[in-house]
């Protein structure tokens, strides 16, 4: 239940991100797969202005995506998977952390090499 409130909070979030475009949108093309006796699920809509989203899932995770257009024009897509290890969202729009350093990159080996030497 927990994963399935993520999805829907993501796409409300991309309908809320939406405000600019035509808000006279209309849904056309919609699939829904209740669940299954094993749980398995699929849903996804188009509508007219833009934004699309798929969703697949279990009892054990769900994965899908969902896409609409920017202020800019440009068209955002981003994929996602939701299991226990939490919600994973990858896309081109979003943020990414620096590359490590490469004196970071020798401390971290060196603690992992002495570790395992320690462990002997």
């Amino acid at each position: 239940m927990f994963k399935l409130s993520i999805c829907i909070i993501a796409a409300l979030l991309v309908c809320a991100h939406g405000d600019h475009i035509n808000k006279d949108a209309q849904i056309v093309n919609e699939s829904n797969s209740p669940p299954d006796a094993e749980g398995n699920f699929q849903n996804s809509f188009e509508t007219s202005n833009g934004i699309r989203q798929q969703t697949a899932g279990n009892i054990n995770g769900i994965s899908g995506s969902f896409e609409y257009v920017s202020p800019e024009g440009e068209t955002i897509v981003t994929t996602y998977t939701a299991d226990e290890n939490g919600y994973h969202p990858q896309g081109d729009h979003l943020p990414t952390p620096p590359p490590l350093p490469d004196h970071v990159i020798r401390q971290l080996q060196y603690i992992k090499d002495h570790l395992q030497e320690q462990r002997i």
